[in-house]
């Protein structure tokens, strides 16, 4: 099958994915376009513009078999500047949704953004979402939006994409199941998420000031995806860190090799996000031996059942139930108690693929038999 891939806003969540897909069903014609992960409100109204009117028309106008696309990707406007793309079947994977992306305090309030997720559900043949909590907060996020809409709203719009959805979440490559496991000798934390507001380095600081109160030597690895400008709080967390003995690896890990020696070594992976479709970062550490220690809402009741794994609340009270948490991990260390890990296996690769195979097939055949 003759497949043409697009991620309009390669970020590496959408790469590893991209990447993983492309190698799990290999006996594929793949052609891949991407665009860098900058320019965030250019990017997602541009991406239509850039590919339409530019040099990749030509690639895009050849024969396809199934079209394959993030849901960045502008498809109602590429659909119409590349006309012949709307006769081959289009499959969209939503990595994430407009609907319940927090916004910081300088965002500028557009709906732009919202309805461009509406109209490329609206035009795919397929719709897959990465989890749960990603299908349900953007049907109900689109069913607010059209009932706040003036007048010509047609009905059934969030049932149409309903019914052509299905949850498949980014699996974890084979090699997240073979990290060496070397704990460290003294209870060992990593929070390993992108340095930004919503990911909560606010309620990772009070709950970090509350855990020291209880004087138990410990490590805390700070990393993951940096930015030029970032929250304030990333500064007070690293001198309270030196301030308790407690400071572990800090910034960006370059070296994948290094970066799972880290996860190796850790006993909890902590999550204070405020919005995660999926969790990937705390599931690969999961699949490397560390407890998680994360929000009772978005994504995580999915892979996550019971086990007091969950925290929940506001701030204060974030901090004060993930202080309890490390806590309760940092006794199990202390007193050589074996941690209980969920078991992600189900959400690799090696079980996913041919789900993904037969899903994206299903797709490019229903879709090719109805326009026949």
């Amino acid at each position: 099958m003759k497949v043409l891939l697009l991620s309009a806003y390669d970020a590496d969540s959408h790469k590893r994915w991209r990447r993983g897909l492309v190698s799990a069903i290999p006996h594929w014609q793949w052609t891949q376009l991407t665009l860098p992960p900058r320019f965030f409100s250019w990017r997602i109204r541009g991406n239509s513009l850039s590919w339409g009117r530019g040099e990749a028309r030509a690639l895009m106008e050849q024969p396809w078999d199934l079209l394959v696309v993030t849901s960045m990707v502008d498809l109602a406007s590429l659909r119409g500047l590349v006309p012949c793309l709307a006769h081959v079947p289009t499959a969209v994977y939503f990595h994430e949704n407009q609907f319940s992306y927090p916004r910081s305090e300088n965002a500028v309030a557009s709906v732009e953004p919202q309805i461009l997720n509406i109209y490329s559900a609206l035009c795919a043949d397929c719709i897959l979402f990465n989890s749960e909590f990603n299908r349900s907060s953007l049907l109900d996020g689109a069913a607010e939006l059209l009932n706040k809409l003036p007048d010509q709203v047609p009905d059934g719009i969030c049932d149409e994409i309903q019914s052509k959805s299905w949850v498949l979440p980014v699996p974890l490559e084979s090699s997240a199941f073979s990290i060496e496991r070397i704990p460290s000798t003294r209870p060992t934390f990593i929070w390993n998420h992108r340095w930004e507001y919503d990911k909560g380095p606010d309620i990772l600081l009070a709950a970090l000031r509350r855990f020291g109160r209880a004087q138990i030597p410990f490590t805390c690895h700070v990393v993951g995806q940096q930015f030029r400008r970032q929250p304030a709080e990333f500064a007070q967390i690293r001198k309270l860190l030196q301030k308790l003995g407690a400071l572990g690896a800090w910034g960006y890990q370059e070296q994948l090799p290094e970066y799972r020696r880290l996860l190796g070594q850790s006993h909890g992976v902590i999550s204070t996000a405020r919005h995660d479709f999926q969790g990937l970062a705390v599931l690969e550490a999961v699949a490397a031996g560390c407890q998680p220690l994360v929000p009772d809402n978005l994504a995580y009741p999915e892979w996550f059942g019971g086990g007091g794994w969950r925290y929940s609340d506001d701030i204060e009270s974030c901090a004060a139930n993930l202080s309890a948490a490390m806590l309760r991990c940092a006794r199990g260390v202390r007193d050589c108690v074996t941690a209980h890990v969920p078991d992600v296996q189900h959400l690799s690769w090696t079980h996913m693929a041919g789900e993904y195979e037969v899903r994206l097939r299903n797709c490019a055949d229903g879709a090719r038999g109805v326009r026949a």
